[in-house]
Protein backbone atom coordinates (compact mmCIF):
# COMPACT_ATOMS: atom_id res chain seq x y z
CA UNK A 1 0.00 0.00 0.00
CA UNK A 2 1.13 3.26 -0.90
CA UNK A 3 1.98 5.63 1.78
CA UNK A 4 1.83 9.40 1.66
CA UNK A 5 5.06 11.10 2.90
CA UNK A 6 3.95 14.71 4.21
CA UNK A 7 6.91 16.37 5.92
CA UNK A 8 6.17 20.26 7.57
CA UNK A 9 8.11 22.82 7.98
CA UNK A 10 8.00 26.59 8.38
CA UNK A 11 10.80 28.95 7.98
CA UNK A 12 12.19 30.95 10.96
CA UNK A 13 11.99 35.03 11.15
CA UNK A 14 13.87 37.24 9.19
CA UNK A 15 15.35 40.33 9.78
CA UNK A 16 14.27 42.97 7.08
CA UNK A 17 14.05 47.10 6.37
CA UNK A 18 18.08 46.78 7.99
CA UNK A 19 16.95 45.05 10.98
CA UNK A 20 14.40 47.28 11.85
CA UNK A 21 11.42 45.11 11.56
CA UNK A 22 11.08 41.65 11.32
CA UNK A 23 9.36 39.13 9.10
CA UNK A 24 7.88 36.04 9.23
CA UNK A 25 6.88 33.26 6.57
CA UNK A 26 4.17 31.08 6.26
CA UNK A 27 4.65 27.53 7.43
CA UNK A 28 5.66 25.23 4.48
CA UNK A 29 4.34 22.06 3.52
CA UNK A 30 6.69 19.53 1.99
CA UNK A 31 5.22 16.40 -0.36
CA UNK A 32 6.34 13.80 -2.00
CA UNK A 33 5.83 11.23 -4.71
CA UNK A 34 8.03 8.36 -3.47
CA UNK A 35 6.49 5.17 -2.32
CA UNK A 36 7.78 3.78 1.45
CA UNK A 37 9.89 1.15 1.07
CA UNK A 38 7.41 -2.32 1.74
CA UNK A 39 8.04 -4.32 4.60
CA UNK A 40 9.95 -7.71 3.45
CA UNK A 41 11.13 -6.89 0.75
CA UNK A 42 13.03 -9.18 -2.16
CA UNK A 43 15.37 -9.17 -4.03
CA UNK A 44 14.47 -9.13 -7.86
CA UNK A 45 14.52 -12.67 -9.37
CA UNK A 46 13.60 -12.04 -12.99
CA UNK A 47 16.65 -12.49 -15.18
CA UNK A 48 16.38 -8.92 -16.96
CA UNK A 49 17.02 -5.58 -15.67
CA UNK A 50 15.72 -2.20 -16.48
CA UNK A 51 17.77 1.18 -17.15
CA UNK A 52 14.56 4.03 -16.42
CA UNK A 53 16.05 7.38 -18.16
CA UNK A 54 14.89 10.78 -17.14
CA UNK A 55 11.20 12.01 -16.77
CA UNK A 56 10.96 14.42 -19.53
CA UNK A 57 8.05 16.65 -17.99
CA UNK A 58 6.54 19.86 -19.31
CA UNK A 59 8.65 22.73 -17.39
CA UNK A 60 5.39 24.66 -16.48
CA UNK A 61 4.72 22.01 -13.48
CA UNK A 62 8.01 21.16 -12.78
CA UNK A 63 8.79 23.92 -9.96
CA UNK A 64 9.25 23.62 -6.55
CA UNK A 65 5.56 24.82 -5.96
CA UNK A 66 2.54 22.79 -6.77
CA UNK A 67 0.87 23.74 -9.38
CA UNK A 68 -2.67 23.31 -8.60
CA UNK A 69 -5.68 23.71 -11.45
CA UNK A 70 -9.40 25.22 -11.04
CA UNK A 71 -12.23 25.62 -13.72
CA UNK A 72 -12.24 29.85 -13.45
CA UNK A 73 -8.76 31.22 -12.27
CA UNK A 74 -6.09 27.87 -14.21
CA UNK A 75 -2.94 26.98 -12.91
CA UNK A 76 -1.94 28.76 -9.88
CA UNK A 77 1.47 28.24 -7.95
CA UNK A 78 0.99 27.18 -3.98
CA UNK A 79 3.41 29.29 -2.34
CA UNK A 80 3.10 27.48 0.91
CA UNK A 81 3.01 23.81 -0.68
CA UNK A 82 5.78 22.31 -1.86
CA UNK A 83 7.64 19.32 -3.40
CA UNK A 84 10.97 17.91 -1.45
CA UNK A 85 12.51 17.49 -4.64
CA UNK A 86 12.19 18.51 -7.84
CA UNK A 87 9.08 16.73 -9.46
CA UNK A 88 10.91 15.18 -12.54
CA UNK A 89 13.40 13.48 -10.24
CA UNK A 90 10.01 12.69 -8.20
CA UNK A 91 8.27 10.91 -10.58
CA UNK A 92 11.57 9.11 -12.02
CA UNK A 93 11.92 7.62 -8.67
CA UNK A 94 8.69 7.24 -7.80
CA UNK A 95 8.46 5.14 -11.12
CA UNK A 96 11.58 3.11 -10.46
CA UNK A 97 10.34 1.66 -7.09
CA UNK A 98 7.34 0.64 -8.72
CA UNK A 99 9.17 -0.73 -11.26
CA UNK A 100 11.28 -2.55 -9.53
CA UNK A 101 8.50 -4.25 -7.39
CA UNK A 102 6.14 -5.04 -10.76
CA UNK A 103 8.79 -6.51 -12.80
CA UNK A 104 11.35 -8.16 -9.68
CA UNK A 105 14.13 -6.51 -11.28
CA UNK A 106 16.97 -4.03 -10.76
CA UNK A 107 16.97 -0.37 -12.14
CA UNK A 108 20.52 -0.03 -13.03
CA UNK A 109 20.80 3.57 -14.04
CA UNK A 110 23.72 4.74 -13.40
CA UNK A 111 25.13 1.38 -12.93
CA UNK A 112 27.22 -1.05 -14.75
CA UNK A 113 25.17 -3.20 -17.07
CA UNK A 114 27.43 -5.96 -17.38
CA UNK A 115 26.26 -9.28 -19.26
CA UNK A 116 22.78 -8.70 -18.20
CA UNK A 117 19.67 -8.37 -20.56
CA UNK A 118 18.60 -4.48 -19.85
CA UNK A 119 15.10 -2.93 -21.28
CA UNK A 120 15.91 0.87 -21.56
CA UNK A 121 12.44 2.73 -20.41
CA UNK A 122 11.73 6.04 -21.81
CA UNK A 123 8.39 8.43 -20.38
CA UNK A 124 7.91 11.64 -21.40
CA UNK A 125 5.05 13.09 -19.20
CA UNK A 126 2.65 15.14 -21.40
CA UNK A 127 0.33 16.30 -18.45
CA UNK A 128 0.24 16.30 -14.95
CA UNK A 129 -2.50 18.16 -13.30
CA UNK A 130 -3.78 18.47 -10.23
CA UNK A 131 -7.15 19.65 -8.93
CA UNK A 132 -7.87 19.55 -5.46
CA UNK A 133 -11.55 18.09 -4.80
CA UNK A 134 -11.81 16.48 -8.87
CA UNK A 135 -8.71 14.56 -9.89
CA UNK A 136 -5.38 13.90 -10.45
CA UNK A 137 -4.27 13.41 -14.03
CA UNK A 138 -1.51 11.79 -15.33
CA UNK A 139 -0.85 11.94 -19.58
CA UNK A 140 2.04 9.96 -20.38
CA UNK A 141 4.03 8.30 -23.88
CA UNK A 142 6.68 5.87 -23.49
CA UNK A 143 8.91 3.83 -24.70
CA UNK A 144 10.42 0.02 -23.73
CA UNK A 145 13.41 -0.66 -25.73
CA UNK A 146 15.56 -4.04 -25.31
CA UNK A 147 19.46 -3.36 -25.44
CA UNK A 148 20.38 -6.74 -26.33
CA UNK A 149 21.11 -7.96 -29.83
CA UNK A 150 18.43 -9.27 -32.03
CA UNK A 151 15.65 -8.40 -29.59
CA UNK A 152 12.74 -7.31 -31.34
CA UNK A 153 12.23 -3.40 -31.71
CA UNK A 154 11.08 -0.62 -29.51
CA UNK A 155 7.34 -0.80 -28.08
CA UNK A 156 6.02 3.02 -28.21
CA UNK A 157 3.09 3.55 -26.09
CA UNK A 158 0.82 5.66 -24.21
CA UNK A 159 -1.39 6.26 -20.66
CA UNK A 160 -4.17 8.79 -19.48
CA UNK A 161 -4.75 8.23 -15.85
CA UNK A 162 -7.21 10.25 -14.18
CA UNK A 163 -7.86 9.28 -10.66
CA UNK A 164 -10.70 10.79 -8.79
CA UNK A 165 -9.59 12.90 -5.46
CA UNK A 166 -11.30 14.92 -2.52
CA UNK A 167 -10.90 17.86 -0.93
CA UNK A 168 -7.01 18.70 0.43
CA UNK A 169 -3.50 18.16 -0.47
CA UNK A 170 -3.18 15.15 0.87
CA UNK A 171 -5.42 13.29 -0.97
CA UNK A 172 -4.18 14.84 -4.07
CA UNK A 173 -0.65 13.37 -3.57
CA UNK A 174 -2.39 10.27 -2.81
CA UNK A 175 -3.78 10.55 -6.35
CA UNK A 176 -0.48 10.81 -7.75
CA UNK A 177 0.88 8.36 -6.27
CA UNK A 178 -1.85 5.76 -7.61
CA UNK A 179 -1.48 7.21 -10.95
CA UNK A 180 2.10 6.43 -10.65
CA UNK A 181 1.37 3.16 -9.36
CA UNK A 182 -0.86 2.38 -12.23
CA UNK A 183 1.52 3.70 -15.06
CA UNK A 184 4.31 0.99 -13.54
CA UNK A 185 1.70 -1.66 -14.12
CA UNK A 186 0.91 -0.85 -17.46
CA UNK A 187 4.83 -0.69 -18.47
CA UNK A 188 5.31 -3.71 -16.77
CA UNK A 189 2.63 -5.37 -18.30
CA UNK A 190 4.49 -5.61 -21.81
CA UNK A 191 7.82 -5.27 -20.54
CA UNK A 192 8.49 -8.49 -19.03
CA UNK A 193 6.39 -10.23 -22.15
CA UNK A 194 9.07 -7.93 -24.05
CA UNK A 195 11.88 -9.60 -22.17
CA UNK A 196 10.96 -12.42 -23.21
CA UNK A 197 11.04 -12.43 -27.03
CA UNK A 198 7.34 -11.86 -27.40
CA UNK A 199 5.79 -8.34 -28.62
CA UNK A 200 2.96 -7.41 -27.03
CA UNK A 201 0.51 -4.82 -27.48
CA UNK A 202 0.56 -1.55 -25.56
CA UNK A 203 -2.56 -1.52 -22.79
CA UNK A 204 -5.23 0.06 -23.36
CA UNK A 205 -5.79 3.46 -21.91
Amino acid sequence: MIRLSRLKGAFSAAVCAFGLAACSSAPIHYYTLVPSAPAGARAPTADFAFELLPVQLPADVDTPQLVVRDGQSGEQLMDNEHWIAPLSDQIQQALSAHLSLDLSAQDLTGLPQGQRHVLRVRVNVRRFESMPGQHALLEAAWVVHPLWQGQGHDLVCSSLIRVPVTAGYEALMLGHQQALATLSRQIASVAAPLASGLTPACPAG
